[in-house]
């Protein structure tokens, strides 16, 4: 395929789109206008064109009234306040004035026809085949559905839309007519950003003789196909072609997926080398014999042999070499890899094949993507995690709001479950007594939600936001101010998205909104439950349901979210005509763009609001607003046009532009949205810390979540000390100081020898310690001459939280542990953010969750829940870790017996290379002989039953310390087979040596091919009996594989030797097999070659016992009895949360036939005595009732209410009350309450767009 410097699309200079020849017209295709999918939304056509009142508004009219029309030819519009506003004019790419034959047609062509500038037209379900810019749907709006799951794995539909300036555009002669440039950035790897734009003259109707005037318009990912994808429920799609071919986002981005393999396969290759050098030298010490002896004269070899082949000293030893090592290339197992690829194979077979790894939910099993590493799975020592996703579940619930600093919402959360754990409060008891509550509380709001309006779209068991006074004010039950609010507020969720509703017919009918982040539907999803419903969108607006009266609120502009903004923003011109801003983001973002000087005591509520949902495990967000003068509006669109014009930096641009925009904001209140943990993720966590793994939780969220979450999750207990890392000046001499200090006090300095100790040290760190530390502290303390003291303190602590981390930082927290400790690591993640640590780590795991495939797709094992990486890791982990490294040592061992048997006889023969065994044998004895035993040993050996593995997890710990595969092991199994080959040959041998060996019928056999029958029979059987000893689990089809293995041999013998083409071997079978030394032989070499391991193993067994060898004593003795009567073990503490949400919705019927636990066996939750801990950071100090956590001012029972009556708020009082009842260590610090650090936070991005801010928390991601 051609490549084209540049993407011209005047489609005057192309012929191969449309052919204007005369036989063109009878093999195209005309291209008629199909209906939109929605027929009661399609205008009425006439002629092959819209009739002026149906025509939309975004495209270009020709037949508007000239009275009305402004300067630019677009009728001037009045709104409810009287003033005249200009809409917007998007302009056409038609050419109306350009000559053309009219003959154009569509034609159907292959994929690799399709050049840079072709027209295209896509139907719907079929694949794109290049990247293609969207200039007409088959939509009125101009909108499209693909299918991105061949790029990211995302399955829900992605919306694009069509230019504005396209969207007139249906025939093959509209694009005949159109005349436009396309100004494209080169290709690039981003599959989630694109910056071009499309420039052409408009001609105005009215004056064909004026030259028209040049205009433009933004080009971004949202008006691209890419190709790979498909397009769904969207008839068809008219656009142009700017990539193709190898310059395609998806042909760049099929890179080679970083390769991994297992720490044994790489420690597998210098023991290899190993058995190489031994090789090399056993050939050697031949040929140099071989030479020197056929350099002798006077021997008996002048009167036997008929000369040499090499015909002289020198080439008959280097000729001696190399048969040698044909003769002896057992030794080096090359077969060992073929067999390993086997086992393995089927490893991931049972690790897919697992049912308790299945998730029903997405009809998703545990799917092994990289096969080959399935061995570290048993040595991992450090669990990397996100947290949204991941040890949550990435359903979002909105659960509690702010508004006018009066705070509404129910619900009683996991984390502050967990908190009044800690306080010793019986979180069954106060569950349940709080979900009455909570469920009585839903009635009343859903009977007085119908009162107000009959919403048709609010769905009972849907309503998660359960807050009944939120209604009355709502209603106007605490005056017109805070009504007001409430719908401001109402208003602003449902305006300030980018979601896309889906309508179902139905009695009640439903709407479902897909967004790109779970978050913005949950917030979009409660408008509507309050009766704020987004019924759809328009050509350039949002229809909007408000409390039963349909309205239409035009979209001027929508500024995106992105990791840096953390926050968006959208430009909304209301039905009276004004135009306002709302803007939601993270809280001390919002809270810096503030109008400074206004909403004092506004700030400071929302501010302890806020802090308080944070500290329920909410995750929070802060909402604004801001009214735009008409031309203060026009001005700065003009800016926002030219920034989104631009092809070089346009991010950059837009982003300082939307900058300027937002500021001078009006608070309106926060929301509080609830990421409820997984099912079993705390027991998932404690079973994974009692089998020695430590947990590092990498998230960005705000740090109060992730400590409130890391305390219900089991990752922080009441009796850590928290080492909250913040440094304030952003200073490496300042963060070196406070790492100084920290580690004094665990008696550490940070130097290298200190670092030599820990690498060599596996064992769990005490749980007296955690670190939390945030993305700009951790920027610093991962610079060159940091990393090492920062390694060292995380290494002395139980857990570690980085919170506000980038993806770029999880992966280089993961570099830093892998490299620096020398550890095996495991990254798990769900989304896009998680690829690269994933990536990064020895072992990376992706969940199916709801944000996409991304994570998935670049794992090397997928789940659908964190809590099947117990199982994986702890049971199929271990055994594959143990089994492999068991298989490789056999392996080995067998090799060194067969071969130094074959070596031990060249001693006799002057190392002439004769062979001992038939060629056969040396065929057949990896292949059939000795494959079986030791290949099922790899693939179903198990010391202990999985039940078990997961009963007792500090069996894993071995494979922490990598104690299964060493070269203690290696050479210990290698001097084992080197004195059973002894044993071995020298059987036969002085069997032999004494006499001539004559049978009964006056034959002898002693024979070369015969001597070889006895000592080939005999190492077989010690071989496979070698390895049967070395199996744990002797169930029948190990006992039938090890007994055909031995027979096979026999079998062999007898078959191969009864043919008379086995020359010298025939009848050796029967000749030697019926001779009783024979089998004396084979039982008394059995014994002497086994007795020493046996006796190796009797003793360490009884006297040096491990813990896997008390364990399955304690299995024989029934002590594990209790777990048969689970399908699969789960740890006893899996009970079912007091702060399940599922118990406040309506009830369901259950069934109750479970037998409940023993008392023996149920979990035990002391209460605890000690409510905080004293922690080494210089600026948290130890909390009490009296503690001034937030700096100078008041407590919450302090802070002035609001001046009307209000009914008691439940849930927000007995929060309160907890919060303060305990003051944990992390919660006494004034850098990381977020009350306090808003209070203290000025405006600053209001007057100096320069200052830095300190970042907050967003639900937005």
């Amino acid at each position: 395929m051609d490549n084209r410097p540049s993407i011209d699309t005047r489609q005057s200079h192309r012929a191969s789109v449309f052919s204007v020849q005369s036989g063109a017209s009878e093999d195209g295709i005309k291209m008629t206008p199909v209906p939109s999918p929605q027929p009661e939304a399609r205008p009425h056509v006439q002629n092959d064109r819209l009739a002026v009142g149906d025509r939309p508004p975004t495209s270009f009219s020709f037949e508007h009234d000239d009275n009305a029309l402004t300067a630019n030819g677009h009728p001037l519009q009045t709104g409810k306040s009287g003033k005249d506003f200009v809409p917007k004019f998007y302009g056409s790419i038609v050419d109306p004035f350009k000559q053309v034959s009219g003959r154009a047609r569509f034609k159907s062509d292959h994929w690799k026809s399709v050049q840079v500038g072709d027209f295209v037209r896509i139907y719907n379900e079929d694949q794109i085949p290049a990247d293609v810019v969207v200039l007409a749907t088959s939509d009125p709006d101009g909108q499209c559905y693909v299918e991105t799951k061949n790029l990211d794995g995302e399955t829900n539909l992605k919306v694009r839309q069509a230019l504005h300036c396209g969207r007139t555009m249906k025939h093959a002669k509209d694009c005949e007519k159109a005349s436009f440039v396309i100004e494209s950035e080169p290709p690039n790897v981003n599959l989630y950003q694109y910056s071009a734009a499309a420039r052409w003259t408009q001609r105005d109707i009215r004056k064909p003789e004026e030259p028209g005037t040049e205009m433009a318009e933004p080009i971004s990912i949202n008006n691209l196909l890419l190709r790979g994808c498909s397009l769904r429920n969207t008839d068809w799609v008219l656009g142009v072609v700017v990539y193709t071919g190898q310059e395609t986002k998806i042909m760049l981005n099929s890179g080679i997926t970083p390769s991994k393999r297992s720490r044994i396969a790489r420690d597998l290759n210098r023991y290899v080398v190993y058995n190489f050098v031994v090789l090399f030298f056993m050939c050697l010490v031949s040929g140099i014999v071989q030479g020197v002896t056929w350099a002798k004269s006077a021997t008996s070899s002048d009167f036997f042999e008929y000369g040499s082949i090499g015909n002289g000293p020198a080439m008959d030893g280097f000729i001696t070499f190399w048969s040698c090592v044909i003769l002896l290339q057992n030794l080096v197992p090359i077969s060992l890899y073929i067999s390993l690829e086997i086992i393995k194979t089927a490893q991931a077979f049972f690790i897919y094949s697992d049912t308790f790894m299945y998730y029903d939910k997405l009809d998703y099993p545990c799917t092994p993507k990289s096969w080959n590493i399935s061995d570290d799975l048993g040595q991992i020592e450090y669990v990397f995690s996100d947290k949204t996703g991941t040890l949550t579940q990435n359903v979002m619930e909105f659960k509690k709001c702010t508004i006018n600093g009066v705070p509404y919402g129910e619900a009683y959360t996991e984390a502050q479950a967990g908190m009044q754990r800690r306080q010793g409060i019986d979180i069954e008891a106060e569950g349940a007594k709080v979900h009455k509550q909570i469920a009585e509380d839903r009635v009343r709001m859903l009977q007085d939600l119908r009162k107000m309006h009959a919403n048709p779209y609010l769905h009972d068991d849907e309503l998660t936001f359960v807050a009944p006074d939120f209604v009355n004010d709502l209603g106007g039950f605490s005056g017109v101010e805070q009504k007001t609010a409430n719908k401001n507020f109402m208003l602003a969720l449902a305006l300030c998205h980018t979601v896309i509703t889906e309508r179902t017919p139905g009695d009640p009918p439903t709407i479902e909104f897909k967004a790109q982040s779970p978050d913005e539907a949950a917030l979009v999803a409660t408008a509507r439950d309050c009766g704020f419903t987004v019924m759809g969108r328009s050509n350039d607006g949002i229809i909007l349901n408000v409390l039963g009266e349909e309205q239409e609120f035009t979209v001027l502009n929508t500024l995106e979210f992105n990791s840096s903004r953390k926050r968006m923003s959208a430009i909304i011109r209301m039905p009276n005509g004004k135009i306002m801003l709302y803007c939601k983001g993270a809280d001390s973002v919002i809270y810096s763009r503030l109008r400074p000087g206004e909403q004092s005591q506004l700030r400071r509520l929302t501010g302890e609001h806020l802090e308080m949902f944070a500290r329920e495990g909410l995750r929070t967000l802060c909402i604004a607003c801001k009214e735009l003068e008409e031309e203060e509006y026009q001005t700065w669109n003009k800016e926002h046009d030219l920034a989104a014009a631009a092809i070089v930096d346009r991010e950059d641009k837009l982003e300082a532009v939307s900058d300027a925009i937002e500021r001078e904001l009006t608070l309106l209140g926060g929301t509080a949205i609830e990421d409820r943990l997984q099912d079993g993720v705390p027991d998932a966590i404690a079973l994974l810390g009692d089998a020695g793994i430590k947990l590092w939780v990498l998230t960005g969220d705000k740090v109060e979540t992730a400590i409130n979450i890391g305390f219900s999750c089991n990752v922080l207990n009441n009796d850590m000390d928290l080492i909250v890392f913040k440094i304030e000046d952003d200073k490496l001499e300042s963060a070196e100081a406070e790492l100084d200090s920290h580690l004094e006090g665990f008696g550490l300095k940070g130097t290298d020898d200190e670092l030599q100790v820990a690498r060599k040290d596996h064992s769990a760190p005490d749980p007296t310690h955690a670190i939390v530390i945030d993305g700009d502290s951790l920027k610093l303390v991962l610079e060159n001459q940091l990393r090492q003291k920062f390694l060292l303190l995380c290494k002395q602590c139980k857990s570690v939280l980085c919170c506000r981390v980038s993806p770029s930082q999880k992966a280089a927290v993961v570099r830093m542990v892998k490299n620096g400790l020398d550890v095996m690591t495991l990254s798990v993640g769900d989304g896009a953010n998680d690829v690269a640590m994933i990536q990064e780590a020895d072992v990376g795991v992706g969940i199916a969750g709801e944000e996409g495939r991304q994570a998935v797709m670049s794992s090397d094992y997928a789940i659908g829940q964190f809590r099947y990486l117990q199982r994986l890791i702890l049971v199929h982990g271990r055994w594959s870790y143990r089994r492999l490294a068991e298989t490789i040592a056999n392996f080995f061992y067998k090799n060194i017996v067969w071969t130094f048997a074959l070596f031990w006889y060249q001693i006799y023969n002057n190392f002439d290379v004769t062979y001992l065994f038939d060629y056969t044998y040396l065929i057949l004895v990896n292949l059939a002989f000795t494959s079986l035993p030791v290949i099922f040993m790899g693939i179903l050996d198990q010391d202990v039953s999985d039940k078990v593995s997961l009963a007792v997890p500090q069996l894993y710990r071995r494979g922490i310390e990598r104690k299964e595969w060493t070269s203690l092991k290696f050479w210990t199994y290698m001097l084992d087979g080197i004195y059973q080959s002894v044993i071995c040959y020298y059987m036969g041998h002085f069997l032999f040596a004494p006499a001539r060996f004559v049978t009964g019928n006056g034959l002898t056999i002693n024979d070369r091919p015969r001597i070889g029958v006895f000592i080939a029979c005999a190492t077989i059987v010690v071989v496979n009996a070698y390895v049967l000893m070395n199996t744990y689990r002797w169930d029948w089809l190990m006992l039938l594989l090890t007994a055909i293995s031995i027979l096979l041999i026999w079998f062999w013998t007898g078959v191969y030797t009864a043919f008379a083409s086995s020359l010298q071997f025939y009848k050796a079978a029967p000749q030697v097999f019926g001779q009783l030394s024979f089998w004396a032989m084979i039982l008394l070499t059995v014994g002497v070659c086994l007795l020493p391991r046996f006796a190796a193993k009797a003793f360490q067994k009884l006297y040096l016992p491990r813990d896997i060898d008390i364990i399955r004593e304690q299995v024989g003795q029934g002590r594990f009895q209790h777990l048969d009567r689970y399908e699969a073990y789960v740890p006893p503490g899996k009970l079912p949360s007091a702060a399940s949400s599922e118990v406040s919705q309506p009830a369901k019927p259950q069934h109750r036939g479970g037998k409940a636990l023993d008392d023996d066996e149920r979990p035990m939750y002391p209460p605890s005595v000690a409510n905080t801990g004293t922690t080494h950071n210089p600026r948290s100090q130890t909390g009490s009732d009296g503690t001034d956590y937030t700096g100078h001012r008041r407590s919450l029972e302090q802070l002035p209410r609001p001046s009307f009556d209000r009914p008691v708020r439940p849930s927000f009082e007995r929060m309160r009350d907890s919060m303060d009842r305990i003051r944990p260590s992390f919660e006494a610090s004034n850098d990381f309450t977020s009350a306090a650090l808003l209070t203290r936070l000025e405006s600053s991005h209001s007057g100096t767009p320069t200052r830095r801010t300190l970042h907050g928390s967003s639900s937005l991601r």
